[in-house]
């Protein structure tokens, strides 16, 4: 992977995403098939072309769940692969799909992840949740170290993990929550721009995100994604049936992937994140650099997410985040263009789907489908998916063919 080259995104789904969504309830299912249909059509593939598919949690099945997509799609593949890596997901399917069409296991892959709440199966039974969610924590069964460890002690779900990984960093390095805050503004203002995004028409000014209410100290309300409805999906082809698609074929060149652990009681430097190993093996894949990235659409669930990115990819040394970006405007026509589409904090985070939104949005830049928004002189992109609470990452390094 990363001399051949020969898998490319040729097309896309991206469902707007909305705060509440009030239509009909649909089985995860018919809008898995639903996703694919509008990829395949922007990639002017049909189902039959379709050998591989990669895929992430389904409700209506918690084994066998690419046999259960295959037999409801009613399309046979040669290749197939269930990937669970959280807010890595959507990259984490990605990689895998090209790096399947390289090694001619298949020609052509759909990836799709639909998105929370909309999968909300029609089951008038009334269920108690999961007791893996109680309290926000992810594994409650027994001799589970965060059974253990953890929920006892209140240390659970999102905001906790990522406030006291912002918490350590200000307290080594100073302070960044200005910095924090230039990068909601930046990004919702691309997401203004964005008809499909939740904060559309909706930009914020640095002092309102300031004055936004504290939820976990010290990251505020407009510092941290907030959850809809939406869905997408992507089709990779190889060379030859890429030929069909109406898009500038997006290869994906290089690739890495760096899991060190599920929550960050157990991380050896809160400041320091996976991201690290991910991005310099596949920058060293592509045989690029940093320097020589276009665009960059960075996994942004908190804003300390993409700072400690930036940092630990490669664009500046530990604990200068907050002076880069003080230098810089992350905007579509600014000099470092970061999530054009508005990111997560701008779009909102649909679930898994939110995962697909980045390396869509570069796609859509290579591609030079981004209207209003559309980066000059694009040709490169980094993007990076984060799981967990910065503990599973995935690195991509995107490029038009």
């Amino acid at each position: 992977m990363g001399t051949q080259r020969k898998g490319a995104i040729v097309g896309y789904a991206e469902w707007p995403t909305v705060r509440r969504y009030d239509g009909p309830r649909r089985f995860m299912l018919e809008q898995w098939m639903d996703l694919a249909a509008e990829a395949l059509a922007d990639a002017g593939l049909a189902l039959e072309d379709v050998d591989g598919l990669v895929c992430g949690t389904l409700r209506e099945a918690n084994m066998f769940v690419p046999a259960t997509v295959v037999e409801y799609l009613g399309q046979p593949v040669k290749f197939a692969e269930f990937v669970d890596l959280g807010g890595a997901t959507g990259t984490g399917m990605l990689w895998r799909a090209a790096a399947a069409i390289e090694l001619g296991l298949c020609d052509v892959v759909l990836c799709a992840l639909p998105g929370l709440p909309i999968p909300s199966n029609p089951d008038p039974r009334d269920r108690p949740p999961p007791e893996a969610r109680w309290l926000g924590s992810t594994s409650n069964a027994w001799g589970s170290p965060q059974a253990e460890f953890e929920v006892p002690f209140g240390n659970v779900a999102q905001n906790a993990g990522y406030a006291m990984i912002a918490a350590h960093y200000e307290a080594r390095f100073g302070s960044c929550e200005r910095a924090r805050a230039q990068i909601t503004t930046q990004q919702r203002a691309s997401a203004a721009l964005n008809p499909l995004a939740a904060f559309y028409e909706k930009p914020v000014t640095i002092d309102e995100v300031l004055a936004s209410p504290m939820i976990a100290e010290p990251l505020r309300l407009l510092e941290i994604v907030m959850p809809c409805a939406g869905g997408a999906a992507v089709v990779l082809a190889s060379p030859e049936k890429a030929k069909r698609s109406p898009h500038r074929p997006v290869q994906i060149t290089g690739y890495g992937e760096s899991l060190t652990i599920k929550t960050p009681t157990f991380a050896e430097d809160l400041a320091v994140t996976p991201v690290a190993a991910a991005a310099a093996t596949a920058f060293a894949r592509a045989g690029t650099t940093p320097a020589a990235m276009d665009l960059l659409a960075l996994y942004d669930c908190y804003t300390i997410t993409v700072l400690l990115t930036l940092e630990d990819a490669g664009f500046c040394p530990k604990g200068t985040g907050a002076a880069f970006l003080a230098e810089r405007d992350l905007a579509f026509d600014g000099d470092f263009p970061v999530n054009t589409h508005g990111g997560q904090l701008g779009v909102g985070q649909p679930g898994l789907a939110g995962g697909l939104l980045q390396p869509i949005e570069a796609a859509r830049q290579l591609m030079g489908r981004a209207g209003p928004r559309q980066v000059r002189d694009v040709n490169r992109a980094l993007v990076t998916g984060t799981g967990g609470v910065m503990s599973e990452q995935v690195a991509l390094i995107l490029e038009g063919a």
